[in-house]
């Protein structure tokens, strides 16, 4: 059990760098769009095309990044929404119980699902080298290989997730239970910790 917890803080490490990379491009997509109305309106003034297809997609991109990738490193840090009526109140075991059968029969399937039927699609992609349609436009390949990297790191997420369910149900020293992270950060943004 303890190699599968080490693997999962190994994923817990890997999520949580790119979900704060994710942070840089959220400010890099907010620069772009600043760049993207001010090119728009300053041109619009002085006459000139100052915005460009490649400036919008980028902006696209840089938001279903954030987006896709992002998603793991938020259900490591317990931040996707829960139903209330059958979390809430809950002894932390009954939690650590909901949250393995959410994932066995939720997250992992629809995981799964997202990639197996990504895959041709990303290939397709691929073997034309897809771009955009509009002039000036990025490459579409790329950020559709976005799409399986995002599941995939969800799909690992989900593991690591439920190796720290089960090895907190049994008593594992140092793995926290349902509700503990959210106690540290709680903690840690009043400063008590």
């Amino acid at each position: 059990m303890r190699v599968l917890v080490l693997i999962a803080r190994v994923i817990d490490g890997v999520n949580g760098v790119i979900g704060r990379a994710m942070g840089w491009v959220a400010l890099l997509m907010v620069t772009i769009g600043v760049i993207n109305v001010v090119g728009r309106y300053l041109g619009a003034q002085i006459g000139m095309q100052l915005s460009s297809n490649a400036l919008l997609e980028a902006q696209t991109y840089a938001y279903s990044m954030i987006f896709l990738l992002a998603a793991a490193h938020v259900l490591c840090g317990n931040g996707h929404i829960r139903v209330d009526i059958i979390y809430a109140g809950r002894s932390q075991r009954t939690r650590a119980w909901i949250d393995i059968f959410g994932t066995l029969i939720f997250l992992l399937p629809f995981c799964i699902f997202a990639l197996y039927f990504s895959v041709g699609y990303v290939e397709r992609s691929w073997n034309v080298l897809e771009s955009s349609p509009n002039p000036g436009g990025l490459p579409r390949y790329p950020i559709k290989t976005v799409i399986l990297i995002g599941f995939a790191m969800l799909l690992l997420q989900g593991g690591s997730e439920l190796i720290k369910r089960i090895a907190w149900l049994r008593g594992v020293p140092g793995v926290p239970g349902p509700g503990d992270a959210d106690a540290r950060r709680v903690a840690a943004q009043a400063g008590e910790a």
